[in-house]
């Protein structure tokens, strides 16, 4: 997932993730796998050569997997010709509930195999402290690092909310609620949204729904900036970005009690937890409306900045590559303290003469470890 001419918002978090390790001073190379044009088996066929080409030209110390599903255990079981860290953000590891058996498989195999993904990792990262528990008896506690997406305060902020209307188009009269759309995804369940916003569209002041779906990112500013509620009714998340980017633009937020939006909006007056209901959401949104005016909580959001996260994954990085060298060297002392029995032609060994004999480390995905190189 990463942003496109097609698809302008698909994976900005990854976007801005990669822009607070370089801001961090390391070096990113970013490997993008067309899913969407190339089909799933691509994961088979072209990610080998992809990744052991990409590794032999840049020679990086880590392999940052963005993502479980059948990437992430592709590239940390047959290709871990590095240290590996994965990802995982949600569905992912938690499923999804979609219609239709051939969904309801795959998104079931894609859970299987972030599991296994997780086993053969270096490290694993999940964005919510709820999404540890996914992994709970097939990963060591050590080894999971609870790590939220960044947002970049630098275009997240509050700006007049008039002029983001005008700017947009949108009525100054009507109460905008904004709804965090995934392309019609059922566990968004848009469904139980719109039947919440039309249970208040009755009143004095007109009310209008829009979708987030499909809007570049650099537009998606204005829309937090000019809407007056985020509406969030998710079945599930993991640490749903659209939430921090709209308390950073000081839009309040409605949302039933998902992934980590409790902790997100805890003591942040304008904001409000939900049940699962039209008529409790339309209560809150009620709420929203009469309180008017925008959130006061951006010095609560300088620990999820981009550049905060970007520490946080370097001394990841960090511990990974240590405990990568320190396993390789362990191996070269075994080897060495234990050699093969190599003899020259006239029968004596090769340390008689003086001389090393010649090892050949077992090839992970093809190619052979070695030590990291010192750049990221």
């Amino acid at each position: 997932m990463y942003p496109s001419a097609t698809f302008p918002s698909q994976g900005i978090f990854v976007q801005q993730q990669i822009k607070g390790l370089r801001a961090a001073g390391l070096e990113v190379r970013v490997l993008l796998v067309d899913r969407w044009g190339k089909g799933p088996l691509v994961y088979y066929h072209w990610l080998r050569n992809a990744v052991q080409s990409a590794v032999a030209e840049f020679e990086p110390d880590v392999i940052h997997v963005m993502y479980g599903g059948v990437m992430a255990d592709q590239i940390a079981r047959r290709h871990h010709i590095r240290p590996v860290v994965v990802s995982f953000r949600g569905s992912d590891l938690l499923g999804e509930n979609l219609s239709g058996w051939t969904r309801k498989f795959i998104s079931r195999y894609g859970t299987y195999c972030s599991r296994r993904a997780a086993k053969a990792a270096d490290a694993v990262i999940v964005v919510a402290s709820h999404l540890a528990s996914a992994l709970a008896g097939a990963v060591p506690a050590d080894k999971i690092h609870v790590i939220p997406s960044g947002i970049d305060l630098d275009r997240f902020n509050p700006a007049d909310p008039l002029a983001c209307k005008q700017k947009l188009g949108l009525d100054p009269r009507s109460f905008h609620v904004l709804f965090a759309s995934n392309n019609g995804d059922p566990v968004k369940r848009p469904w139980l949204a719109k039947a919440a916003v039309e249970q208040i569209s009755h009143r004095s002041r007109p009310v209008e729904f829009h979708y987030l779906t499909g809007i570049p990112g650099p537009e998606m500013p204005h829309w937090l900036n000019a809407g007056d509620a985020l509406l969030l009714t998710s079945l599930h998340e993991g640490s749903p970005n659209v939430v921090k980017e709209a308390l950073a633009c000081g839009l309040p937020v409605v949302s039933v009690n998902v992934g980590d939006v409790a902790e997100r909006i805890k003591g942040i007056e304008g904001c409000h937890l939900a049940a699962a209901e039209p008529a409790e959401l339309a209560a809150k949104l009620d709420l929203v409306w009469q309180r008017g005016g925008r959130l006061n909580c951006r010095a609560q959001l300088e620990d999820l900045s981009i550049q905060s996260i970007a520490q946080k994954l370097k001394q990841v990085y960090g511990k990974v590559t240590r405990e990568y060298g320190e396993k390789e060297s362990r191996k070269s002392k075994d080897r060495i303290s234990s050699p093969a029995v190599c003899r020259t032609k006239d029968g004596s060994d090769f340390s008689k003469q003086g001389m090393q004999p010649k090892y050949h480390d077992e090839p992970m995905g093809e190619m052979a470890p070695h030590q990291p190189a010192p750049h990221a």
